[in-house]
């Protein structure tokens, strides 16, 4: 299961990027993953919530955009989805297409939680959430380390 390596680096991408903005926890994470990427969202998912505990980002909420796989024929310059399993020639044509999208895998959006750390940070609000209360504010993805916003997988 990659997913628990790519939950892993995020988190520390993001840990780092909160440390550096001086913020204790982290509100809200926002990750597009292209269909074509190889990683199972619900998977990613659980290894998020694992990998998150005892971190700023526990409790965080995780919100995650599929980018839809599309390609272009460079003959017929028809572009359509890709499907999954992608079908990567063109239909009309025959011709090999080029992938325009859905193999994404990046951190898009955190957000940041100033309100300070109380006894009761880890207790559920009514939708569930943990620890994810008060003034929150965005940091943009750029400010995350290693390469722009690009978290690594094989």
């Amino acid at each position: 299961m990659h997913e628990l390596s790519i939950a892993v680096a995020a988190i520390s991408q993001i840990e780092e990027a909160a440390e550096r903005h001086g913020a204790d926890r982290v509100a809200v994470v926002r990750l597009r993953i292209g269909e074509l990427s190889g990683v199972v969202p619900e998977a990613l998912r659980f290894s998020f919530g694992i990998a998150a505990e005892a971190t700023r980002l526990a409790g965080a909420r995780l919100e995650i955009e599929t980018v839809e796989g599309r390609a272009r024929c460079p003959v017929c310059g028809r572009e359509a989805p890709t499907g999954v399993p992608p079908a990567l020639w063109c239909a009309p044509c025959g011709a090999a297409r080029d992938v325009l999208s859905g193999r994404e895998l990046e951190i898009a959006r955190v957000e940041l939680d100033d309100t300070p750390v109380s006894e009761d940070a880890g207790a559920s609000d009514a939708t569930g959430a943990t620890g994810v209360t008060g003034a929150t504010r965005k940091v943009n993805p750029a400010d995350l380390t290693r390469k722009a916003n690009h978290v690594p997988h094989r």
